[in-house]
């Protein structure tokens, strides 16, 4: 479940997270550390077999936050932190990670109290995950001058939908809204609107367009985990994640930016 406000909340909680790991991985590693969000992943630094960790957030916030490695990165930063070198990455290793990893969301939890609330957060290796809907957030983690280390966030939806709304949000007055005469609504409800999903868009020059041929790939202005819009005459009323049902296209609501009313009061 991705919009953009879970994307914000989620990017700033991925920035503490950050830094609280470069911590951590500091004091254990005894050298500086820094690890930065990245634009997009970097594609070619997955080599290996993956190494998924998941962070379960209970109390103020809830849900699951899956760290994502990969058998090079991960033996890298665990040979930093054990002070030695790691030719297969096995249990004593994954322990050690595990470690830092629950320092760094020690550190977190005392940041992020004031926004959310107290949280803690349960650490364990995990496996043959798939991560189809989640929203990702590529990292990199970086030793002085050496090159950085690719990793990757995933963030489920429940965990989403907490960081989305703090506590503090939740407790505050709900607009009012809009008053609607039923009985003038109730005359056009029976009335069949023409809806549409935008994935994305494009502007092309004539000449582009007219190069097109089967098998072309025309570049959209969205990325992959840009919520869709759903569009009511040219306007968009809602927004959410494309799904498939019974073989057909569909749209999972994740965000209405305004009161659906709204659109016909004016």
């Amino acid at each position: 479940m991705v919009n953009q406000g879970n994307h914000q909340a989620a990017r700033a909680f991925a920035g503490v997270f950050a830094e609280s790991f470069a911590e951590s991985l500091t004091r254990a590693a005894g050298s500086a550390w820094q690890i930065k969000i990245l634009n997009a992943a970097d594609l070619s630094a997955q080599q290996g077999e993956p190494v998924h960790f998941r962070l379960n957030v209970d109390g103020a916030l809830n849900g699951s936050l899956f760290v994502e490695l990969y058998d090079l990165q991960a033996r890298t930063l665990a040979a930093k932190i054990i002070g030695a070198r790691v030719p297969a990455f096995v249990n004593e290793h994954s322990e050690a990670l595990e470690r830092v990893l629950s320092a760094a969301m020690e550190r977190l939890a005392a940041s992020l109290e004031a926004e959310y609330g107290p949280f803690t957060c349960r650490i364990e290796r995990a496996s043959g995950l798939a991560f189809g809907g989640m929203l990702h957030i590529p990292l990199a983690a970086y030793e002085a001058e050496q090159p950085g280390l690719s990793m990757a966030l995933y963030f489920d939806g429940q965990l989403l939908s907490a960081l989305a709304i703090p506590p503090a949000a939740e407790d505050a007055d709900p607009p009012s809204a809009p008053a609607i005469d039923p009985l003038n609504l109730g005359l056009v409800m029976d009335v069949e609107l023409n809806v549409s999903l935008r994935f994305g868009q494009r502007q092309l020059p004539l000449r582009e367009v007219l190069e097109l041929v089967s098998g072309s790939v025309i570049e959209l202005d969205r990325q992959v985990d840009d919520p869709v819009e759903l569009l009511l005459d040219g306007k968009v009323i809602a927004r959410g994640e494309a799904v498939i049902v019974d073989g057909n296209y569909g749209l999972r609501v994740t965000e209405i930016p305004q009161p659906m009313a709204s659109h016909f009061t004016r």
